[in-house]
């Protein structure tokens, strides 16, 4: 099931067309993200583990115009893990309808702060990622 993170639009983030500008969509997935990461209690435990979350791509689709007053749910959910990096799937809706607004999937991977390298996702972390898998 996906986890879920409710943004009100408010009025700085809308551009001369009076709608939400595309890239406020990317602050709003982060935030999303940055959301689940709390609730999931993964902050603290990939502090511990001295990993960091590094963003290496981003695929965005802009489908819906969003304008102030909306609120936006953004479902965030894992898609697929690999042996350096892993997706995360995140679509921004209309709270309260089927209206999508955009899509996206993100890819990271998980930097080794001591050696400033990409990890290889096995062990502890496989399995901390594998279990938020959904579709």
């Amino acid at each position: 099931m996906p986890h879920k993170t409710l943004i009100k639009v408010r009025g700085y983030h809308l551009d001369i067309y009076q709608h939400v500008n595309n890239a406020r969509y990317l602050e709003f997935l982060e935030e999303a993200r940055w959301s689940y990461l709390e609730d999931h209690g993964d902050i603290v435990w990939f502090a511990e583990q001295k990993l960091a979350w590094v963003i290496v791509n981003i695929n965005i689709n802009y489908r819906e115009a969003a304008i102030v007053g909306h609120s936006l749910e953004i479902q965030t959910h894992f898609s697929k893990v690999g042996s350096k990096s892993a997706v995360i799937h995140q679509a921004i809706y209309i709270a309260g309808t089927n209206k999508l607004v955009a899509d996206a999937d993100i890819t990271f991977v998980c930097l080794d702060q001591k050696t400033g390298k990409a990890a290889v996702i096995e062990g502890m972390l496989k399995q901390r990622l594998e279990q938020y898998i959904s579709t």
